[in-house]
């Protein structure tokens, strides 16, 4: 399975809905608080092209980009075939 990572804030209603997805199709991912790790916040807006808004996504070195990025993703039948979800 690939690797999933979140940037996310603690009480951002984004995160929380993209956390929610990953675990509706069971799918195990790292997320990285930037509220405890504020250090790392130039780090995911390097990698996410600039992007400073909460949550990025990534899966593998795929930027997905936001929530609302993702669930575009999903309603298109991408997310599963990038998560290794379909065969």
């Amino acid at each position: 399975m690939p690797k999933v990572e979140l940037y996310c804030t603690e009480t951002c209603p984004y995160c929380i809905r993209a956390k929610a997805l990953l675990e509706r199709k069971g799918v195990t991912y790292e997320m990285i608080s930037l509220d405890r790790n504020p250090e790392r916040r130039p780090e995911m807006e390097s990698r996410a092209g600039g992007r400073t808004s909460v949550p990025q996504i990534f899966i593998d070195d795929f930027h997905v980009g936001g929530f609302d990025d993702m669930a575009e993703m999903d309603v298109m039948g991408e997310l599963d075939e990038r998560l290794g979800l379909k065969e």
